[in-house]
């Protein structure tokens, strides 16, 4: 776009306006770093970047324990993750029925589900069903919601794929239910990719909800260390548990792009042979 065609759209800013949006930036800039200073200053006479309080992270036991947590928040993540995806390709399967029942079902539960606020979902299956077992309330509270959630994105998905595709396949003699499974959500999966595997990273980190229940993942293990600790280390704690979880929505989102390149490369070879 050139700056001709860039002035249609938008005014150029002149002297002035440029002068203006510099000295806005500067002084949102300057009070970003206020609030950064007086938020490190007010921690700091708190006595939360005190040395002492790192010395809890030096015993096995407490590296031991945050092992164990993050083992824990990946076992919850992976059932969930699983489960969501079963159910959200149930769902929007039930969804694009042709059954009315089925479909008016389906779309019920998905709305209702996808309305009820996820904590209070979680609290409720550990008090009424799981109270022995937390992380099975965690898990299905999980893989409920966010199978509702799964179940839009493949269900757009599985409109987006072009009609000649379905029609295709019904004219080779296909049922609906071959169709729907072997051809039309393979194809939104691939298309709707980066979609489920964001909507997988937003699982990965409601995980820490499993702490309102007393279930052991990495969340819950950081308030114990800061509850069990001398002079109550939560900052050292959030340094220390924040980077796993970055780290490990940094991790499955690089297997999303390496799914998704494969699956690219793998497309464009079918192409160049079947040209």
């Amino acid at each position: 776009m050139n700056s001709r065609s860039a002035s249609v759209l938008y005014d150029v800013p002149g002297p002035r306006a440029r002068l203006r949006y510099l000295l806005a930036g500067v002084l949102g800039a300057l009070g970003i770093a206020a609030l950064l200073w007086w938020i490190v200053a007010t921690l700091a006479d708190k006595g939360q970047f005190d040395a002492r309080l790192w010395e809890s992270f030096e015993y096995n036991a407490v590296q031991q324990r945050i092992l164990d947590g993050t083992l824990a928040t990946l076992k919850a993540f992976g059932l969930a993750a699983v489960g969501s995806l079963v159910l959200g390709v149930l769902f929007a399967v039930g969804r694009l029925s042709e059954h009315r029942p089925v479909r008016m079902l389906c779309t019920a539960v998905v709305q209702f589900f996808r309305a009820m606020p996820l904590l209070i979902m979680i609290f409720a299956l550990y008090a009424a069903v799981f109270t022995a077992e937390p992380m099975w309330a965690l898990v299905v509270g999980l893989s409920v919601y966010n199978g509702a959630v799964q179940a839009e994105i493949i269900r757009s998905g599985i409109n987006a794929v072009p009609r000649g595709q379905s029609e295709a396949a019904y004219a080779l003699g296909l049922r609906k239910t071959q169709v729907m499974t072997l051809v039309l959500v393979p194809q939104s999966v691939r298309a709707m990719l980066p979609a489920i595997i964001g909507q997988l990273v937003v699982t990965l980190k409601d995980t820490s909800l499993g702490y309102i229940i007393t279930y052991p993942e990495l969340l819950f293990v950081g308030k114990w260390i800061a509850s069990n600790s001398d002079g109550y280390p939560y900052i050292p704690v959030l340094l220390v548990i924040t980077p796993i979880y970055i780290a490990m929505c940094l991790a499955l989102s690089a297997l999303a792009r390496w799914i998704e390149s494969r699956g690219r490369r793998g497309a464009n070879r079918r192409g160049t042979a079947a040209a």
